[in-house]
């Protein structure tokens, strides 16, 4: 098969030019197969849930919660109708050197670090929230954590936003990663003694140092440089396509389509600013999986009350409070709502009850790593990468760093549990 990139003309400096402009696949990318009928009842379902909550939570406890839960239904729309993936983004990077999707990240990152630069300078927020940012702090557990997650992420199919929008969209496999995520934050908080402690030092707030607008323009030469190293790397190994989703065409793809990745990432980047606006902090994820195992243990008859964990002041509040009052918990449950419309709508909400053992293993063993890695590094590829990154913390470039070699050692375990890893010789990646 021949690259689907032109040869280069103009000696050197052409081919350096190419290489930095074109993004070359091993052959074209497959043609999107026809969008499949609207599945009437799951959207049905959805779609009333997501009304019948919405109107419940701003009801009782405000507009405030309210608009986390439609946030994060946005969220779970473009989530879903794009596909945004950062598993698969790294291991089509690290097994093939497909940069497509880290290309995305970069427009993600960029434009969420633009956005939330203009907030936070200006003060501006909504039902009385101040814009806040704080720099995570640096040491082996963010190392470890990261490189965990990662690993966890390959293992059970997805990562932490990319969990919760698969469950909305009907795929089974990722209940159990979704099981497993909570279990593991579980397992964190009960021995949250061993884990505490371990050496580290105080993050790094680039603002703080070269004021805000410093600290946008070196995020933003920086994702540039990240941009153009992908495409060195495309070009040096000329990876297969990425594979194409059903979609609809015209202006029904708006609602039963697959949209562009980069579109995606401007719609995400919009809605994460957003968490910004109305609450004060930036989009979080995967706390909210520990606190949801702590409340069913209480139902239960436990008391996870009394762990050295939940005895800080904000954990113990937020435990203390009611669940649709949590910032996390309620963009969370939002995201799962607004993928499973927008999947309904495009006929791809499946379900299927028959899984491989092997990969029901891998689904909650992953899960139960993700959840352990993303307390220890005190967040995930949306808390630490994305909430670090777009503030100009220097926590969320080291937990993508540690991330991808997490990936390169998740991408040589999947085999061991019957998982694919693409490999140059495939048609789509």
């Amino acid at each position: 098969m021949s690259a689907t990139t032109d040869q280069p003309t103009g000696g050197n400096a052409g081919r350096t030019a190419d290489l930095l402009l074109r993004s070359p696949t091993s052959c074209a990318a497959p043609t999107p197969a026809p969008e499949e009928p609207v599945r009437v009842v799951p959207l049905t379902i959805a779609a009333v849930l997501a009304v019948a909550l919405s109107w419940y939570v701003w009801i009782t406890h405000g507009p405030l919660p309210g608009a986390l839960l439609m946030i994060g239904l946005g969220l779970g729309v473009a989530l879903f109708h794009s596909r945004f993936g950062f598993t698969s983004a790294w291991r089509q990077l690290v097994a093939v050197g497909n940069g497509r999707g880290l290309r995305a990240h970069a427009l993600l990152l960029g434009t969420a670090a633009t956005l939330i630069s203009l907030i936070v300078v200006s003060g501006a927020g909504l039902f009385g929230a101040v814009p806040e940012v704080s720099a995570g702090p640096i040491g082996l557990a963010l190392f470890a954590g990261a490189a965990l997650f990662a690993v966890g992420m390959q293992l059970g199919g997805a990562c932490a936003s990319g969990t919760l929008f698969a469950v909305g969209a009907g795929q089974s496999t990722i209940v159990l990663t979704l099981g497993g995520f909570i279990l593991g934050s579980v397992f964190y908080t009960w021995a949250f003694p061993v884990f505490d402690g371990w050496p580290q030092v105080p993050g790094i707030l680039l603002s703080d140092h070269v004021g805000w607008f410093g600290s946008w323009a070196i995020t933003i030469v920086v994702l540039l440089g990240i941009v153009l190293l992908t495409r060195v790397v495309q070009a040096h190994r000329t990876p297969p396509p990425v594979g194409a989703v059903p979609t609809a065409r015209g202006i029904a793809r708006v609602f039963r389509g697959s949209w562009p990745l980069l579109v995606g990432a401007v719609v995400l980047a919009v809605l994460a600013a957003s968490v910004v606006l109305v609450s004060g902090g930036t989009w979080g994820v995967t706390f909210a999986f520990a606190l949801w195992g702590a409340k069913l243990l209480q139902v239960i008859g436990f008391q996870p009350e009394a762990w050295e964990f939940w005895q800080s002041s904000s954990n113990a509040q937020a435990l203390a409070a009611p669940l649709l009052t949590d910032k996390t918990s309620l963009t969370n449950l939002g995201i799962i709502l607004g993928a499973a419309v927008a999947a309904a709508a495009a006929g791809a909400w499946r379900f299927r009850a028959e899984i491989p053992w092997r990969t029901a293993l891998a689904a909650v063993l992953g899960g139960v790593l993700m959840g352990i890695g993303a307390r220890l590094a005190g967040g995930c590829n949306i808390g630490a990468y994305l909430g670090g990154i777009s503030t100009g913390s220097l926590h969320g470039w080291l937990w993508g760093a540690f991330a991808l070699g997490g990936t390169w050692i998740g991408l040589r375990l999947r085999p061991l549990f019957g998982l694919a890893t693409p490999k140059p010789s495939d048609s789509v990646c």
